[in-house]
């Protein structure tokens, strides 16, 4: 079972990014308090980053499924391992 661990963090926000914030929480915004819009926030950007790779892998393996197959060469998982890494 994955233990779950909560972590209070204090942020400061200018009067642009703070207005912003007022707009969408509270009665007539979107959300019930800072925290739950902090978290969507969050919860976006993490999705955001994830479909980012996903696209990246898609169109790097277009690129392989495209090259010819004169162009294929062997390798080992320790090939691949070590190219990752540099």
């Amino acid at each position: 079972m994955r233990r779950v661990t909560t972590t209070t963090m204090t942020v400061r926000l200018n009067g642009t990014l703070s207005d912003c914030v007022s707009t969408n929480v509270g009665e007539h915004g979107a959300y019930e308090n800072v925290s739950e819009y902090v978290r969507d926030l969050i919860r976006r950007d993490k999705e955001h980053k994830e479909a980012d790779a996903f696209e990246r892998l898609k169109t790097e393996l277009a690129h392989a499924y495209a090259a010819p197959e004169a162009s294929y060469h062997p390798l080992t998982a320790a090939d691949v391992i070590a190219r990752n890494r540099a």
